[in-house]
């Protein structure tokens, strides 16, 4: 299987539980990458015999630090309307709880439909990009990251930057077909956006990520292995806390998801 695939895997446990492990080829400064985490709480919302349509919102909220190992996962719908299906999953080791998520599932319509957003144009393609080739930590080596402007800092230098803005293309590494959940990771795949500003290596640690797909399983089929262009940015650093605001776009020009998070970190 795919390390990805690997990654997330879960087994049935009884009534809406399921069974998974953290996989060493995403670990993180502390414990698993983050996105990983949110792929495996939507996966288990994914594979319930119970659940109706496709995802629309993704909010996972970390607890406290995930330990390599095994994992339980508590996934019920709480309510389904005629259109939405609402979720709650609780990730937990031993008795602890370490991740909670809610997740909201409906029934696309074809319907009017108007984007406002739009892609950054006059873009270098990723094929004539260098790839990052820094070994910096083993999740990072899962993913195929060509930036355009904002990349991890060669070094840490205390320069200050102007803004926190990065553009690049990503995909999977070795390439694998895009789906929900390995966009849910890919949401997540941006650096901190204080080491892109400040260039200083910081204590940080991700406390809620929310995102929102706009993308349909036929839209991911149509992107297929092929690199999808992510841009990231913060709005505000102050008193322990910054956001982090990203959007995901198919090679096409189609924005395939839009995420929010709340980063912890102690400068």
């Amino acid at each position: 299987m795919h390390f990805f695939d690997t990654a997330i895997a879960l087994t049935p446990a009884g009534d809406d539980r399921f069974r998974g492990a953290t996989s060493p080829a995403y670990a993180n400064m502390v414990g698993p990458f983050g996105g990983t985490t949110g792929a495996v709480l939507l996966n288990a919302a994914l594979q319930h015999p119970a659940r109706l349509g496709e995802p629309i919102a993704l909010t996972v909220n970390f607890a406290s630090a995930i330990a390599d190992g095994a994992f339980e996962i508590e996934a019920r719908a709480v309510r389904t309307n005629r259109s939405t299906q609402h979720w709650t999953m609780l990730l937990t080791q031993g008795d602890e709880v370490a991740a909670t998520a809610t997740a909201v599932f409906a029934q696309r319509r074809e319907t009017w439909s108007a984007p406002e957003a739009v892609m950054p144009a006059d873009l270098p393609r990723p094929e004539t990009l260098a790839r990052l080739d820094r070994a910096l930590l083993p999740w990072i080596e899962r993913y195929d990251m060509r930036f355009i402007r904002g990349g991890m800092p060669a070094e840490f230098d205390a320069q200050e930057q102007p803004d926190s803005s990065s553009v690049m293309w990503v995909r999977d590494e070795p390439p694998r077909p895009l789906d929900f959940a390995s966009l849910a990771a890919i949401c997540d795949s941006f650096f901190p956006r204080i080491f892109v500003r400040r260039r200083q290596s910081v204590p940080i640690g991700t406390v809620s990520l929310t995102t929102y797909f706009h993308a349909d399983a036929a839209m991911l089929a149509a992107q297929a292995e092929r690199p999808v262009l992510g841009s990231a940015r913060a709005l505000n650093f102050r008193n322990g806390y910054f956001d982090q605001s990203a959007e995901v776009w198919s090679d096409a020009g189609a924005l395939l998801a839009s995420t929010h998070q709340i980063v912890y970190f102690r400068a």
